[in-house]
């Protein structure tokens, strides 16, 4: 017996040994793929730097295509406004504010009451405020994190967070033509501008937290003259300032640290010293819609006043074009973020590179009313009453 079961072990042994160099092979096979997957990811990223938004994307929501389920819902009303806050989607109305979760659920919500809502963002959160009117509320992927009601006598003209999450108000009053408040990540009040000369139509902070930059308009020999005011946030005085020429401003962000204005003729890139550095002129174009992603501006330009014949075009922070394509149709919407542009057409969504170069497209969006580019490549398609996500 004693044989026999040393015999039985001996042949299990010898099994084991014939199984290990097949199960070692599909070891290696496995790993292998997998080598070459992210081979393939990382020529991707290093090609044009999409690569590891794939991967991201993979990873936050499965697999390509779209959605085919309502991931989130709401009330339809032509007053209701919307921003991406990471996976989840705010939505305003003229009567509340809400934080959806990634799948549909509600995370947060409070009622307003507003005229004229408007969204801003930035640092991982989102401002909501009306228009002409008195309240503001900021919150985060958590939910609200800060609400204010301006004095009586005053009305919130823009608001806008930097990188960091600091918040400026931009505010118009009875005892100045213009103010600008600016408060900290805490949501602190830090430091208060008030124009007693020229109108201010909008403001930002700097990414390092250590100025604000505000637009003011003014007139000489009966010309509009819009002029950018800097303040160190420590400091009573300017500490510099510039003229944009030949333009009205309509906005003023930082991107790749300097501080970019939109007027209705051009592009100003200066930096946070004040310096003017580049620009970009439309050419007597009329500039019809414009974003922001993460080192581009994006323009829709048209022709003429009417029609749909111009161009969209993409420009750097040096003011050069990066990307210019001749349209001839209807522009429905244009968002962008990250190194990504979606611009919604009457009959297709189409998502671009800061190229202008084709990364995916979607047809069949006759009842999508706008888009919203995520950072990752993803883009929130919005309806009337529901939202889904376009996965390239």
């Amino acid at each position: 017996m004693a044989g026999k079961t040393k015999n039985i072990r001996g042949d299990g042994g010898a099994e084991q040994e014939r199984k290990q160099p097949g199960g070692f092979r599909r070891f290696f096979t496995f790993f292998l793929i997998l080598a070459i997957v992210l081979g393939v990811v990382l020529a991707a990223a290093y090609r044009d730097g999409t690569g590891f938004d794939a991967l991201r994307r993979y990873l936050n929501y499965g697999s390509a295509g779209v959605s085919g389920e309502e991931r989130y819902r709401y009330d339809a009303s032509a007053n209701n406004r919307f921003a991406v806050l990471g996976n989840q989607l705010v939505v305003l109305s003229d009567t509340s504010l809400r934080l959806l979760n990634r799948d549909g659920g509600e995370n947060w919500s409070t009622l307003v009451n507003m005229s004229h809502p408007a969204l801003a963002w930035g640092g991982g959160r989102v401002a909501a405020y009306d228009i002409g009117g008195r309240s503001l509320y900021v919150l985060d992927e958590s939910g609200g994190v800060f609400n204010m009601t301006v004095e009586e006598d005053a009305a919130i003209i823009a608001a806008t967070l930097n990188s960091r999450g600091m918040l400026a108000v931009t505010a118009e009053s009875r005892e100045c033509k213009g103010s600008v408040s600016v408060y900290s990540e805490a949501m602190e009040l830090l430091f208060e501008f008030k124009s007693r000369r020229r109108f201010v139509i909008d403001a930002c902070v700097t990414g390092d937290g250590e100025r604000m930059a505000a637009v003011t308009l003014g007139q000489e020999d009966g010309v509009f003259i819009s002029n950018v005011v800097l303040y160190d946030l420590k400091e009573d005085t300017p500490a510099a300032d510039y003229d944009v020429v030949g333009g009205l401003v309509l906005s003023i962000r930082e991107q790749s640290g300097k501080l970019v204005t939109v007027s209705d003729t051009c592009l100003t890139y200066a930096s946070r010293a004040g310096a003017v550095e580049a620009s970009y002129s439309y050419g007597g174009a009329y500039l019809r819609g414009y974003d922001l992603g993460d080192g581009f501006a994006a323009l829709l330009l048209n022709r003429y006043q009417a029609g749909n014949v111009g161009r969209l075009v993409s420009v750097d922070e040096k003011g050069e074009e990066l990307g210019s394509l001749d349209i001839h149709e209807e522009v429905r919407n244009l968002s962008a973020a990250g190194k990504y542009l979606a611009v919604l057409y009457t009959d297709r969504l189409v998502v671009y590179n800061q190229e202008l170069q084709v990364y995916a497209s979607l047809r069949g969006v006759n009842g999508l009313s706008s888009a919203l580019m995520r950072p990752d490549g993803s883009v929130v398609l919005l309806s009337p009453e529901s939202a889904s996500q376009f996965l390239p």
